[in-house]
């Protein structure tokens, strides 16, 4: 894995911020090192918003991202606020309904992550953990049965299935 520099962002209520703090729980349950910062303030709702996670197998020097390899954007505005310094070579996974550019110089993967919430689940309130099943999916950055594990441990009590359906769908979107 070495050394990840990754950005959440989408709209404030996305769950932007738990999407990180599961990913980075995970990573330490998996003896990875991590470190998670969030944006509050006035995009904590409906605005762009971001959450950071830096993922290292050895000590973390600086908590902050600076050239995120993996962008993941749900939003328009979020990426295109946050699209800026992703690493020449680095990942973006994005909603479907996002426009990218063609002469972008990442990977750019989209996936029907809103429409899957809004019209198969119809729970707008897991958009976070699908996106999550996207984003490993994608990257392989945590072992499944971990990331699970560290979901179930930060969602709401009662939500469980629902949060488990809503990673595998999210891990099986691609």
């Amino acid at each position: 894995m070495g050394y990840k520099e990754i950005r959440l962002s989408g709209s404030g209520g996305q769950g932007i911020i738990l999407m990180g703090i599961i990913l980075a729980e995970a990573a330490l349950m998996s003896n990875i090192n991590a470190i998670q910062s969030q944006s509050y303030g006035p995009e904590a709702r409906g605005g762009a918003s971001k959450c950071e996670v830096i993922l290292s197998e050895n000590e973390i020097d600086f908590p902050k991202v600076r050239k995120p390899d993996i962008l993941l954007s749900l939003t328009q505005d979020a990426f295109n606020k946050y699209k800026i310094d992703v690493k020449s070579n680095g990942i973006v996974i994005v909603d479907s309904k996002i426009e990218v550019p063609k002469d972008v110089k990442f990977e750019v993967y989209k996936a029907p992550i809103l429409s899957t919430v809004h019209e198969v689940l119809k729970k707008p309130m897991v958009i976070n953990i699908v996106a999550l099943g996207v984003l490993n999916k994608i990257t392989h950055l945590i072992d499944n049965d971990i990331l699970k594990k560290a979901i179930l441990k930060r969602v709401p009590k009662g939500t469980e299935d629902l949060n488990k359906k809503a990673f595998e769908m999210g891990n099986n979107l691609l």
